[in-house]
């Protein structure tokens, strides 16, 4: 038998009952790519409020500020040429994942180069910082518990 759902339903409600959350806002989104890592109705922030540790850097939160109730939050960063990000650690983990030019990441006293595609785990309590040595734009996507403490920013060792 067939199930129908409806006029109001919305096809997240498709296949069960209706989940309640702590937030009255969410619901699900689309956000357009308008090409270039932009989206509709994403607008650019800088990095941090604070201008510590970090240059030329721009942030863009896909998934996480307007009411979601998700465990994760999803934002794409972009690093200009000689740019970096705060030399930092916390007890959240979080993953990188390089979708336009190469950058370089630091992990503890390890660097690595990241290209198109490649991923990165970073895992709690992890001295780490994102660099952009190179001559193009570095952008990435990171995604992160919604939970998280506040980075203790370290200075250059």
């Amino acid at each position: 038998m067939e199930k129908h759902y409806g006029p109001k339903a919305s096809v997240c409600e498709i296949g069960g009952k209706k989940k309640t959350t702590r937030r009255t806002t969410n619901r699900c989104r689309f956000y357009k790519h308008k090409g270039d890592f932009t989206w509709e109705g994403i607008k650019d922030l800088p990095y941090k409020a604070e201008a510590c540790g970090w240059f030329h850097i721009m942030k863009r939160v896909l998934i996480g500020s307007r009411g979601e109730s998700t465990n994760f939050h999803v934002r794409y960063f972009e690093i200009s040429p000689e740019g970096y990000s705060s030399l930092e650690k916390h007890m959240h983990e979080h993953v990188v994942i390089c979708v336009k030019g190469k950058g370089i990441v630091r992990i503890g006293r390890t660097k690595k180069t990241m290209g198109f595609m490649d991923v990165i785990y970073i895992s709690p309590d992890t001295v780490h910082q994102l660099i952009n040595p190179f001559q193009d734009p570095f952008g990435f996507l990171c995604i992160v518990n919604s939970k998280r403490d506040k980075p203790r920013v370290l200075t250059k060792r």
